[in-house]
This record gives structure tokens, sequence and C-alpha cells, in this order.
């Protein structure tokens, strides 16, 4: 398909129209990278959450083991 010439004037307002038509769909896949970039941190510190929370958990199980055997 072949584009016409246009006025210099013309194709300004030309590049702002398709500029302004492509806008929604930037910035859809910006939001969509966004929301992904955040789901992945989110996992993440969950997954250090449960982890931390394994630990403790183990570890005051320990301790109390620990403090029956002494007190025996």
């Amino acid at each position: 398909m072949s584009r016409l010439l246009l006025p210099p004037g013309l194709q300004a307002v030309s590049a702002v129209a398709g500029r302004l038509r492509a806008w929604p769909v930037r910035s859809q896949q910006a939001a969509r990278r966004n929301a992904m970039v955040a789901c992945t941190a989110a996992a993440a510190r969950r997954a250090e959450r449960e982890d931390v929370e394994e630990f403790l958990t183990l570890l005051a199980t320990a301790r109390r083991d620990a403090a029956r055997a002494a007190h025996g």
C-alpha cells in the first residue's frame, strides 16, 4: 500500500494522531509489565516469609525440646 505524500503540517498532525491511536496499547503493555514485576516481587517476599516462619517454628521447637530435656 502506498502512502500519500502530505504537506509538512499534515504530516505532523498525522504523526501525532498515530501516536494517540497507539497510546492505549502501549499503556496497557506497560501496565501488564508492571503487574508482572509486582507479582514476581510479591511471590519472592511470600516465599521468604514462609522460609523465615518455618525456621522460627523449628527453632522454637528445638528450644522447647532442649528446655524439657534439661528439666527432665
